[in-house]
């Protein structure tokens, strides 16, 4: 069974940072993409950041240069390094995994994780 758990969540104050983790276990089917999403409050759920097998990495407009997304492939554990926090970064963050859908040419996110709280204040 897959298992997708999300670490590191918190309260910062804007211009703070924080440090997610994602530990995968059971992952038996080849995941080629990794990403992190957000979802806040009356809003829709949106990727963040994603990478894949061959570190490739890709960002949301509105968190490129503050975070990073960066892979342990040995201790199979996500990242998501957040800098310079603003107050709309605030939302719960999910850990997602799964292949490359060649037939759509992007990502398709079989695995979830539950979640971490990520609240910023001003």
């Amino acid at each position: 069974q897959v298992h997708l758990v999300e670490s590191g969540g918190g309260s910062v104050q804007a211009g703070g940072s924080l440090t997610l983790s994602c530990e995968s276990s059971g992952l038996t089917y080849r995941i080629d993409c990794m990403g992190w999403y957000r979802q806040a409050p009356g809003l829709e759920r949106e990727g963040v950041a994603t990478i894949d097998s061959a570190g490739t990495t890709t960002y949301a407009d509105s968190v490129k240069g503050r975070f990073t997304i960066s892979k342990d492939n040995a201790k199979n554990i996500l990242y998501l390094q957040m800098n310079s926090l603003k107050p709309e970064d605030s939302a719960v963050y999910y850990c997602a995994a799964g292949p490359w859908d060649g037939s759509r040419a992007r990502c398709a996110w079989w695995y979830w994780g539950q979640g971490t709280q990520v609240t910023v204040s001003s």
